[in-house]
């Protein structure tokens, strides 16, 4: 479902203990850094939004991001989204309380489909985003995965897509795992068959290697892109996407990079 509204750049950083960390098919990560000095400079760039996935939560059993959101949540003033070890209502009111606007839960959900309404219930459709990691498996067929990629599940990315729109999911963080880290592009047909089965915004998410990505992306349906590697490596920036999409005729929201932006 592309919105008549702008489109969304969002900053993706995947978080391995205390480091900004980026792989290829959601495996092999490299350290990068500290996640909020990146956070920042995106955030002064004009990206529309951050998200924070905790890579290994599912693996402990808890987010820990706790103290890397707080010290964000001090100066960067556009939504942020936190994912990975989400597993209650309980766990996305603590993450909420230390800054998070939404939470992305993947594993959970797909063992508990009720957790959607719940912290939808509890909190709001805006709060509740379903992270959907998606394998292709065969002709225009993606299959779920869970725990970042490591599990497979046997279920229809359309499929249970669908049943979280009905359930209350505010949004679709869409990872396409075969496209992750490879710069080779997002995967339109996925992002075309969701958005076409669901009345919830899409991020598409994996496979950015440049502006004409991003044009072709939103054209199959996408509401928002979520970026890593082509902002992580400097291979472009938020000034400069947002010019392309602007001067490809997208809608985008309109930054002053002499103004503090709050959402």
């Amino acid at each position: 479902m592309t919105s008549m509204n702008n489109i969304r750049l969002i900053a993706r950083l995947d978080i391995k203990g205390s480091n900004l960390i980026k792989g290829v098919h959601l495996e092999g990560l490299r350290v990068l850094g500290t996640p909020n000095e990146f956070a920042r400079k995106y955030y002064v760039q004009g990206a529309d939004e951050i998200i924070y996935m905790d890579a290994v939560a599912s693996l402990y059993g808890r987010n820990h991001l706790s103290k890397i959101l707080t010290d964000a949540a001090k100066d960067i003033f556009i939504p942020i989204t936190v994912g990975g070890g989400i597993r209650s209502v309980d766990d996305a009111r603590e993450i909420l309380r230390f800054g998070a606007d939404k939470v992305a839960i993947n594993t959970a959900v797909v063992k508990d489909p009720s957790l959607i309404s719940k912290i939808a219930q509890e909190f709001g459709s805006q709060c509740m985003t379903v992270s959907i990691e998606a394998k292709q498996v065969a002709l225009d067929k993606w299959e779920v995965l869970c725990d970042n990629g490591r599990e497979r599940t046997g279920i229809d990315v359309v499929g249970w897509s669908k049943i979280c729109a009905r359930r209350g999911a505010g949004e679709i963080l869409l990872t396409s795992v075969d496209r992750e880290g490879t710069r080779k592009g997002f995967d339109n047909s996925l992002v075309r068959a969701v958005s076409s089965a669901v009345n919830i915004p899409i991020i598409a998410s994996g496979g950015m290697g440049g502006s004409a990505d991003m044009i072709s992306v939103v054209e199959s349906g996408a509401d928002a892109l979520a970026m890593a590697d082509i902002i992580h490596y400097g291979r472009a920036d938020f000034i400069s996407l947002r010019k392309a999409a602007s001067d490809a005729g997208l809608g985008v929201r309109i930054y002053d990079a002499t103004q503090s932006y709050r959402n």
